[in-house]
């Protein structure tokens, strides 16, 4: 299992059990504004919480003092995969922001990347109204590449057209760090 820790924090793969702390804050629309996906309820939590704790493209952030789990962080690999590319992104129950959990969170995996995997470069992918999100990327200094007008949709009009939104995409790489 892969634990890291930093100061008040450990990230470490999800649990079955998690499920409970996901459903905190996966069951509001608020923080689902900017995600794919709509509120999850008890039952698809469970499902997600199970499914993410056979892989390793999810980690499950946890106060150290109490395990809660306050958020999580997806990172994967992009292909191809000689080019050392990995995605970084994350959400977090709104009753821990503005406290710094994401960006220490982020950090530590930021570092697990580049130090441990072997990673040349980070991307992640936000979108300009998510002005907390990109804030947090430019806290981990990581750069605004560009934007990528009207690129993906999730959700529709009442009548089945897509809700298409920009993306800013912003990297790292190793020697930024």
């Amino acid at each position: 299992m892969i634990l890291i820790e930093s100061k008040r924090l450990v990230v470490r793969q999800f649990k079955p059990e998690d499920w409970r702390d996901l459903h905190e804050y996966l069951s509001q629309e608020s923080v689902l504004e900017y995600e794919p996906g709509t509120v999850s309820n008890e039952e698809e939590c469970k499902s997600i919480a199970k499914e993410r704790s056979k892989d390793n493209l999810f980690f499950a952030v946890c106060l150290k003092d109490t395990n809660k789990m306050i958020g999580h962080i997806y990172f994967s690999q992009k292909e191809p995969r000689e080019f050392l590319t990995w995605m970084i992104g994350y959400i977090f129950n709104p009753s821990y922001y503005g406290q710094g959990y994401a960006t220490e969170a982020c950090r530590r995996i930021l570092k697990y990347g580049f130090e441990e995997l072997g990673a040349h470069r980070v991307i992640a992918l936000c979108n300009p109204e998510n002005i907390a999100s990109w804030r947090l990327l430019e806290r981990l200094s990581m750069r605004r590449e560009g934007i990528f007008m009207k690129e993906v949709f999730f959700k529709t009009t009442g009548n089945g057209q897509p809700v298409w939104q920009d993306t800013y995409q912003y990297a790292i790489l190793k020697e930024e760090l």
